[in-house]
């Protein structure tokens, strides 16, 4: 099968890629919204948006069908901290949306009902052709993403797992690490707590082939929150 062209690392190299998402319950949480954001994004000089749920994917893939779509989604189920696109089911949908890459979490946590990493990577692939990006928080996990067979790496786990609850992203001690054991055909992203173009120029210094930026470009809930937090202090 061909390389997408979208996918080529050469045009990837160096790139943004913005997570266009809104909280539950939020405004800008609407399949317009998303799409505006997303398009415009794009047409900033974006290489790809992240985008959470299949009906996100589907209004970005319907407005901006040349768009890279790195496409996820978030559910909770009992018994299991993992939500990045936890599952087969959650896989299928992301895909089926139009996604042309699926991320989902790769850490070593148990999933729901059982389900095994290695197994979803293999039918991801095998039955789906889909390009897979591992969600991390660690070295050792990222290297067995890419080992079981996943295109991406991407450090977006880092301060948000049981393991890794004591840092706090950017996770700048794992891009050297990875950058030099990863396979020469793994992509490498820095994603999680970049917050201005200086730390999105040194997760580029640091190894990262491309950096993802969410909340401080579309989080309108969460930044105007913490405007206000701060402002409400002497």
């Amino acid at each position: 099968m061909p390389l997408d062209p979208r996918l080529d690392r050469q045009r990837l190299q160096g790139g943004l890629i913005v997570s266009v998402q809104a909280p539950e319950g939020s405004p800008m949480r609407h399949n317009d919204v998303i799409a505006a954001m997303a398009e415009a994004s794009l047409n900033n000089g974006a290489v790809g948006v992240r985008l959470e749920s299949p009906e996100h994917i589907g209004a970005v893939r319907r407005r901006c069908p040349e768009a890279l779509i790195i496409g996820l989604w978030k559910r909770s189920f009992a018994g299991s901290p993992v939500y990045i696109t936890p599952g087969w089911q959650e896989i299928q949908a992301v895909w089926a949306a139009g996604a042309d890459v699926v991320a989902l979490d790769a850490t070593e946590r148990p999933r729901p009902d059982g389900q095994r990493l290695e197994a979803l990577i293999e039918r991801a692939r095998e039955q789906l052709g889909a390009p897979l990006m591992a969600d991390v928080d660690s070295v050792a996990n990222g290297l067995r993403a890419a080992e079981l067979g996943c295109d991406w790496v991407g450090t977006t786990l880092y301060g948000y797992t049981e393991a890794t609850a004591h840092q706090a992203p950017p996770a700048w001690d794992l891009l050297p690490p990875l950058r030099q054991q990863l396979p020469a055909g793994t992509l490498l992203i820095c994603e999680g707590g970049i917050a201005s173009p200086q730390q999105a120029r040194q997760a580029l210094d640091g190894g990262a082939d491309a950096v993802v930026v969410g909340t401080a470009i579309t989080g309108v809930d969460l930044q105007v929150a913490a405007y206000r937090r701060r402002l409400e202090q002497p």
